[in-house]
């Protein structure tokens, strides 16, 4: 079990998305978050373990190696698109109730603004945290934002802008 999790952590803390993708380098060839966590809820890992003992702490790494500039955006992102990759296999766990939600997070980015790549990345980071996620999309008015606590009362708003 512990075998699989470090693996885990290991794929979405350097951007291996799956078996066929070629970065990183060292981990070529190798099973990537889509099949090791495939993998951990066939050996019966619960998701909340895999949510708690892997992908939380991949990103926590990431986002200390970020802030202490040892990786930069594009390795940030290949760690989020790891990440993406096995929060695909858990997402039914969210619906199911299996995973508790912690509360709902609403995420746009305002009005006049098109650029979606930190919304994004916030918003997998957050989801892989426990939230369910409201993502609103780009160019949003303050009326949509309103519109959507309205619909999810006593949600967390971020707002992205560039």
């Amino acid at each position: 079990m512990d075998d699989l999790l470090n693996k885990l952590l290991e794929a979405v803390e350097f951007g291996k998305v799956d078996k066929k993708s070629p970065y990183p380098p060292q981990l070529k060839d190798q099973d990537g978050a889509h099949e090791i966590t495939v993998s951990a809820i066939n050996a019966g890992i619960g998701p909340q373990l895999i949510l708690e003992e892997a992908l939380i702490p991949a990103m926590g790494r990431v986002g200390k190696k970020f802030s202490e500039r040892q990786i930069y955006v594009p390795q940030m992102l290949m760690s989020a698109k790891a990440m993406g990759a096995s929060m695909v296999q858990l997402k039914p766990f969210f619906t199911s109730g299996a995973i508790k939600s912690k509360g709902t997070f609403i995420i746009g980015t305002v009005k006049g603004d098109l650029h979606d790549i930190g919304k994004n990345l916030v918003s997998m980071m957050v989801e892989g945290g426990g939230w369910s996620i409201v993502d609103l999309g780009v160019d949003v008015g303050s009326e949509r934002f309103i519109e959507a606590l309205g619909k999810n009362p006593y949600a967390v708003v971020g707002l992205s802008a560039l």
